[in-house]
């Protein structure tokens, strides 16, 4: 265990250690202590030294959310050596697995025992319990985000006590798929999962004003749809996306998407510059370079594409200086109390500033403008919201707060950003 100090600590470990980045590298802090347990006992141990100490806790995950979720100045957690497949049952198709498991490698486990994650994102790299306890997604017009498929967990609570949560607790359960850790630390999950299965994608370039002509046909006869809109030649640099002139049924370079479908098929593998069949979990991850810095909000789906044309609009006559594209995916509503899509089917919109560069003019106006449209953000992307906003646009934030009080009293779980938040 670490020693409470913050000078031994540093002695101990070098300020090299004290000081922690997040995957962007526009989030830091200068942590007291900081612990890589090897066992559940040994994490609820540390937990409970802390509380008794009066230090924050917090967990680092991966590091992939672009807000200060994961800052502390107290306690800082690395979960990486809880990790691996804890249980598999073959009857029901659920996995129970380690907190600091990566989606990466939840996806390659459940392959071999012949199964896949029913929805997965772009990036795999996340610890699964960070990225799904903030409301990471995928895209799908029928598909829930990934926390939707949790139906069971271990909370550790501040004073080290184990509570665990699953369907015979339901509201526990609601609340804590997307908690943002402040319900008490995961420290394994258990997720429902479906029979193993192979994606056809498809990618190609495609004129704005001719995809929005074919969007409700595309998310109604796709399994996933989306897109990224380019408003010049140079955006799809931004995120590395391949070049598509050659499956283009555009000349243009500007104003246009980078359209990608996905759906379920039992060809065999094959893979080319614009078309890749293969098992789920492989076709799902984009290979993203850290040099962005992303707003995301989950819109309404009857007012997706209205929200989409006005961030465009304020993007080409405001900022044309946001060359960032914009991601448009689709996302089922859920039951979960802080999801971003509660009780709501939703598209998210995503833009993004680069780094080094004053982006706040133009998030702040995209933020304005997404949330006049009953917007809520992605709690691992960038946003503005205060304690008074989360209490009008989630329905069931008076209940989470109240839960999040009745487990953790002294808010040993909150930091500087959440408290203002949940408190």
């Amino acid at each position: 265990m670490t020693t409470s100090s913050n000078n031994m600590h540093i002695n101990e470990f070098g300020l090299e250690h004290a000081h922690w980045r997040n995957w962007a590298g526009n989030q830091s802090c200068i942590r007291a202590e900081r612990g890589a347990p090897t066992s559940e006992d040994e994490l609820c141990s540390l937990v409970s030294d802390a509380t008794r100490r009066g230090l924050n806790v917090r967990v680092a995950g991966s590091g992939h959310s672009f807000t200060p979720v994961a800052l502390t100045n107290g306690l800082h957690l690395t979960l990486g050596n809880l990790s691996g497949i804890r249980h598999i049952d073959y009857e029901r198709k659920r996995v129970t697995a380690g907190a600091g498991t990566t989606v990466n490698a939840f996806g390659k486990a459940l392959r071999d025992a012949g199964f896949s994650m029913i929805n997965q994102g772009d990036i795999d790299s996340q610890s699964i319990a960070g990225a799904l306890t903030t409301g990471t997604h995928g895209t799908g017009l029928q598909l829930g985000n990934l926390a939707s498929s949790i139906v069971g967990m271990k909370l550790i609570q501040p004073d080290g006590r184990i509570i665990v949560v699953d369907e015979s607790t339901p509201d526990l359960l609601q609340a804590g798929r997307v908690s943002l850790g402040v319900l008490g630390i995961v420290s394994e999950l258990t997720m429902q999962v479906t029979d193993s299965f192979h994606l056809h994608e498809r990618i190609w370039r495609e004129d704005f004003e001719s995809v929005m002509e074919k969007h409700d046909e595309l998310a109604r006869t796709h399994r996933h749809f989306s897109f990224f809109w380019c408003p010049t030649e140079r955006s799809r640099h931004c995120y590395c996306l391949p070049d598509t002139a050659a499956t283009s049924s555009s000349d243009r370079t500007t104003d246009v998407c980078e359209v990608k479908v996905m759906d379920i098929t039992d060809r065999p593998p094959l893979e080319s510059a614009f078309e890749k069949i293969a098992y789920s979990s492989d076709v799902y991850p984009i290979e993203y370079l850290p040099n962005f810095h992303e707003l995301e909000y989950a819109v309404p789906l009857v007012h997706a594409k209205e929200a989409l044309r006005a961030v465009r609009k304020t993007m080409l006559e405001d900022f044309p200086e946001a060359i960032y594209p914009i991601e448009y995916r689709f996302t089922a509503g859920d039951g979960a109390w802080m999801s971003p899509f509660f009780e709501q089917d939703s598209v998210t919109i995503s833009v993004s500033g680069e780094p080094g560069t004053d982006y706040w003019g133009f998030l702040r106006a995209v933020d304005a403008i997404l949330r006049s449209y009953g917007g809520r953000p992605h709690w691992g992307k960038l946003h503005f919201l205060t304690g008074e906003d989360v209490a009008a646009i989630y329905p069931r934030a008076k209940d989470f707060r109240a839960l999040r009080r009745e487990l953790d009293p002294e808010g040993v779980y909150l930091s500087e950003h959440l408290s203002p938040l949940f408190r």
